[in-house]
C-alpha cells in the first residue's frame, strides 16, 4: 500500500511531496532462519533505491503519534526556525553532508521548503473591464474550468459521490493552454484568458510551516546501531564546530529525543523521590539510621547485575530501562530487609542470652549470631529471588506487540535480581558483622 502526499487535514503535518509506503510482513514463522527486523531493514536499504529520494524504516502506527505530536517521523529531527524560508532551506542542504558523516546516520534528508512550482494567473483588471468582465467573472472560470466545481451529488444507495464539473485535462495541462482557455464576454464575444490575465510558472514553498510563529524547515535523520543520547550530543558537538548559523535563524533538535529528554528530567525527579520514599519507609520500620544506612549503600551493588545484562544484550538505556531498575531498588531492599531483621533477631537474642549469664559479648558471639541469622533466610531470600527471575525469563524470549519494551523492564530485574541474592546472603550480613564489632569484645 502506499500514499503520496497529504491528507486533507489540519493535522496532517506531511509535506506534498512525502510518500509513504506500507509493506505488510509475512507471519514470523514464514520468516528465513535467521531473519530479523534489524536484518530486513538492512535487506530494504540495498534493494530499494529511487534517485531523490531517501528511506526511513517506520512503524506506521508509531510514526503517525510521532508525526501528529511533533511533526517528526524518524528518530532524530531538525527544525530550522527563520525569517527566509530559501535560507532556511541553503541551511539545511548544508547540514545534511554534515550529518552523514556522523557514524550511525542511516539517512537524512533536509526539506526542500522553497522548491515548489506553481501557476500563477494574474487577473489584468483594466483588460477585464475593456470587455466588460471584472474579477469575479474571470475567478469563476478559473474556479470552475480548472480547479473544478461541485454542482450536484448522486445517492447510490447510502453512498453519496459529488459532481464535480470542469474542463479535460487535455485543455489545462500547460501554460500555454490555460492562455488559450475560452472566455465569453456579456457582449457574446469569445476571448481568451490570456487576453484578461497574465499566466506565468512562479517558485514558491511546496508547504509552509511554523512553529512560534517562525517560518520552519525540518531536516529528518534517521539512525542505526547507536542510542539517541550518543548520537545527538555527538551531532550537537559538529554541528556546532564546523557550522555557523546566520542571524536571526536557529535550530531545535526534535523527535524521539524530545521525548528522551522530557524523560530525563521527570526521571531526575522520579528517581530520588523514589529513594527518599524507600529511605523514609525503611526508617519507619528499623527506627534506626544504622539500618537505613546499611541497605541504602549496598543497593548500588544490586544493580551492578542489571547493568552487567544490559550490557550483555547490548541495550540502551531508556524510559523502561528506568522503570526496571526502580522496580529491582524496590525488590533488593525488600529482601535486605528481611535479611536484616532476622540478623538483628538473632543478635537481639545473643544479647539476651549474655545478659543472662552475665558476661561479655565476644566477636565469636556476633559470628555466631550473623551466621545463625542468614542461615535462617537462605531459603526464603533465594526462593523469593529466583521467583523473580524465573518469571520474568519469559518475557525475555517474547517476540509480539509490546516484548521490546517489556524486556527493556525485565532485563535489569533479572540481573539486578542476580547479583542481589549475593548482596543479600554475603554483603549485607558481612556490612551488619562490621557495624556490630564496636558493640563487642575484641
Amino acid at each position: 500500500m502506499g500514499k503520496v502526499g497529504r491528507a486533507e487535514t489540519a493535522t496532517d503535518p506531511a509535506p506534498l511531496t512525502m510518500i509513504e509506503t506500507v509493506i505488510q510482513l509475512k507471519p514470523r514463522e514464514q520468516w528465513r532462519d535467521g531473519v530479523t527486523t534489524e536484518s530486513l531493514r538492512r535487506e530494504f536499504d540495498q534493494l530499494i533505491q529511487f534517485p531523490g529520494l531517501t528511506n526511513a524504516w517506520v512503524m506506521p502506527i508509531k510514526t503517525r503519534i510521532d508525526m501528529l505530536a511533533t511533526g517528526i517521523k524518524t528518530p532524530i529531527g531538525i527544525k530550522i526556525a527563520g525569517p527566509d524560508l530559501e535560507v532556511i532551506e541553503d541551511i539545511g542542504a548544508d547540514l545534511e553532508p554534515l550529518l552523514n558523516s556522523i557514524p550511525g546516520t542511516a539517512s537524512v534528508y533536509a526539506e526542500r521548503v522553497a522548491g515548489g512550482r506553481y501557476v500563477t494567473i494574474d487577473i489584468k483588471r483594466r483588460s477585464a473591464a475593456r470587455y466588460g468582465l471584472n474579477i469575479s467573472d474571470v475567478q469563476q472560470v478559473i474556479t470552475t474550468a480548472v480547479g473544478g466545481m461541485k454542482v450536484g451529488e448522486t445517492v447510490e444507495g447510502l453512498e453519496r459521490y459529488p459532481i464535480n464539473v470542469r474542463y479535460p485535462q487535455d485543455y489545462r495541462d500547460s501554460v500555454v493552454k490555460l492562455q488559450n482557455l475560452p472566455l465569453v464576454t456579456p457582449n457574446g464575444a469569445r476571448i481568451a484568458l490570456a487576453d484578461v490575465a497574465d499566466i506565468r510558472y512562479e517558485d514558491g514553498p511546496p508547504m509552509i510551516k511554523t512553529e512560534n510563529a517562525r517560518p520552519n524547515g525540518w531536516i529528518f535523520v534517521d539512525i542505526q546501531g547507536r542510542d539517541l543520547g550518543s548520537y545527538v550530543e555527538e551531532a550537537q558537538r559538529v554541528v556546532a564546530e564546523q557550522f555557523s548559523l546566520p542571524a536571526g535563524y536557529s535550530i531545535t533538535w526534535s523527535g524521539q529525543y524530545e521525548y528522551m529528554e522530557r524523560a530525563k528530567e521527570r526521571l531526575s525527579i522520579v528517581i530520588p523521590v523514589t529513594i527518599a520514599i524507600i529511605m523514609l519507609l525503611l526508617y519507619f520500620s528499623f527506627r534506626r539510621v544504622g539500618e537505613v544506612a546499611i541497605i541504602m549503600l549496598s543497593l548500588p551493588l544490586a544493580m551492578v547485575g542489571g547493568l552487567w545484562l544490559m550490557y550483555y544484550l547490548n541495550y540502551n538505556f531508556s524510559i523502561a530501562v528506568g522503570v526496571g531498575f526502580i522496580a529491582l531498588a524496590g525488590v533488593a531492599v525488600e529482601t535486605g530487609v528481611l535479611m536484616l531483621v532476622y540478623l538483628n533477631q538473632a543478635w537481639h537474642a545473643k544479647k539476651l542470652e549474655a545478659q543472662e549469664k552475665a558476661k561479655q559479648l565476644t566477636r565469636q558471639d556476633l559470628i555466631e549470631a550473623v551466621r545463625e541469622g542468614a542461615g535462617q533466610r537462605v531459603r526464603p531470600v533465594v526462593m523469593t529471588d529466583l521467583t523473580v527471575i524465573i518469571g520474568l525469563i519469559p518475557i525475555m524470549y517474547g517476540a509480539g506487540t509490546g516484548s521490546e519494551v517489556m524486556q527493556r523492564i525485565a532485563a535489569p530485574m533479572i540481573g539486578g535480581m542476580a547479583s542481589a541474592l549475593i548482596l543479600t546472603l554475603v554483603v549485607i550480613p558481612a556490612i551488619f558483622k562490621l557495624w556490630k564489632l564496636r558493640e563487642v569484645q575484641s
